[in-house]
């Protein structure tokens, strides 16, 4: 796939596609079992070289061809500084936010920001109309896996508790999970890595799909 270059600006917006799995939810603080972030599933791998002349490739007599299907249309956008992410998808919408935006070192306490943050994230689940709410935690790999997953998992708590407060709707069903190190989206080999690994996602259907 070739990538083009867009002008520096304050937002960066990239399309690709991906095909989307089904995840199943399951009521706010869910058990610890594992379920796997969306966006993380196995893709399609890349196309072979195919001759449009071979005989081999027309249809039996009486053959058809398959429904045509809509793949996910993915388009990314991160702000300058880095600190949030958005993907867009044709089912789903999905927020990163870097933890350091909303806690302090080693903490899953709230700083004064993220209030402000996780509102605007607010705003976009009622404009969507969601009822169904993943709230993922994810750290580095410094550290035991077992307190990244405490942590994880107690950031992810934090975010969705003020979710709740905001959205006051009883009808909303939560996913709350954390990963520790699994799923990391940078490398962890350099602290700009893994600081973009240290976070939470929230990801919720579109038009209340």
């Amino acid at each position: 796939m070739t990538a083009t270059r867009t002008p520096p600006r304050l937002a960066l917006a990239i399309t690709v596609v991906s095909l989307m799995a089904a995840l199943t939810l399951t009521p706010a603080q869910a058990d610890d079992g594992p379920s796997v972030p969306p966006g993380t599933e196995p893709s399609a791998t890349a196309p072979v070289e195919v001759d449009p002349n071979d005989p081999d490739l027309k249809l039996p007599e009486g053959a058809t061809l398959a429904e045509p299907k809509v793949l996910d249309i993915k388009q990314v956008v991160e702000d300058q500084s880095g600190d949030e992410r958005r993907e867009d998808t044709n089912a789903d919408v999905k927020f990163a936010l870097q933890a350091e935006v909303l806690f302090g070192k080693d903490s899953a306490k709230l700083n004064g920001e993220a209030k402000a943050r996780i509102s605007a994230i607010a705003a976009e689940i009622k404009n969507q109309n969601a009822t169904r709410i993943r709230v993922f935690g994810f750290t580095d790999n410094l550290g035991s896996y077992a307190h990244g997953r405490t942590l994880s998992r107690q950031r992810a708590n934090a975010v969705q508790d003020v979710l709740d407060q905001e959205l006051k709707d009883s009808g909303i069903t939560y996913e709350v999970r954390g990963y520790s190190e699994d799923y990391p989206i940078a490398s962890n080999a350099t602290e700009s890595g893994r600081k973009k690994n240290r976070r939470v996602e929230v990801s919720f259907p579109r038009g209340g799909n």
